[in-house]
């Protein structure tokens, strides 16, 4: 992408998928208060900032109107930070209100087609299974405790909720050796949208470097293409980073998620 078309997809990134953003579950509530659009979950689930429009002078009521919030909710939330979001020391005032930085991720954007169009093998030995049920979905959440060494039973109820009631909304795939799963990844999507969102891309330590993430990667690739999405859309870390940009996708920015735990 040449820097016009950087510009243009970034701004319809942050039109769609951060200031009109629908909920991830049909669990969960997005609304915008003054500046800030924020997304509530009951339960397991996503509780967080999508996006916000403040400056000098308004950042730290927003700050505190959240935290007070969330903690009406006794829920932990985050608050998704992108590198170019104002004021500019935004982040140091989440942290002065005591959110927590996790290590900051790369947004990339990648044209379907040109993805689509890659002929990408299966690995030996390697096969793919659709998941659609509720064992599909624990069998990925085994493979991503393996490739990351946490529990995300938040994500397990977003996708349980998704394969429910809103089944077009998600692809979840498993990559397989056999009877054993190795490599883990979903896609989400908005009807009518102009992005597909790849998360997971977890593969157990002892299977990378053998092709398995640029298979799950094409694989999603294909189906958005199907459904006519113009774009992928990825939170790469730095181990799939370089991966990615191999396969065409090019930086937007970056995105630090800041979290804040209720107080005890």
């Amino acid at each position: 992408m040449d820097l016009e078309e950087l510009v243009k997809v970034r701004a319809q990134y942050d039109a769609e998928m951060r200031r009109d953003a629908r909920p991830d579950a049909a669990e969960a509530r997005v609304e915008r208060v003054g500046g800030v659009v924020r997304q509530s979950v009951r339960g397991p689930g996503w509780n967080g900032v999508l996006w916000s429009d403040l400056d000098e002078e308004t950042a730290d009521a927003a700050i505190a109107e959240q935290v007070a919030f969330f903690e009406g909710e006794s829920a932990e939330f985050e608050w998704k930070l992108y590198g170019y979001d104002r004021p500019a020391d935004l982040g140091e005032r989440l942290r002065a209100a005591g959110f927590v930085p996790e290590p900051a991720e790369t947004l990339m954007a990648c044209r379907v087609a040109d993805l689509a169009a890659l002929p990408v093998a299966p690995p030996a030995g390697i096969t793919l299974r659709v998941v659609t049920d509720e064992a599909g979905v624990d069998l990925m959440m085994a493979v991503h405790r393996q490739a990351f060494g946490a529990d995300r039973p938040e994500i397990r109820q977003q996708m349980l909720s998704m394969l429910a009631n809103e089944p077009e909304r998600i692809e979840a795939v498993l990559a397989m050796a056999g009877d054993t799963p190795v490599s883990a990844a979903r896609m989400e999507m908005l009807p009518g949208g102009s992005f597909a969102g790849l998360w997971g891309g977890g593969t157990v330590a002892r299977w990378r470097g053998r092709g398995i993430y640029r298979l799950l990667v094409a694989h999603r690739a294909r189906l958005a293409a199907e459904r006519g999405i113009p774009y992928l859309q990825v939170d790469a870390s730095d181990d799939s980073r370089p991966i990615l940009e191999r396969l065409g996708f090019t930086p937007l920015g970056t995105t630090t998620p800041w979290l804040r735990q209720p107080a005890r």
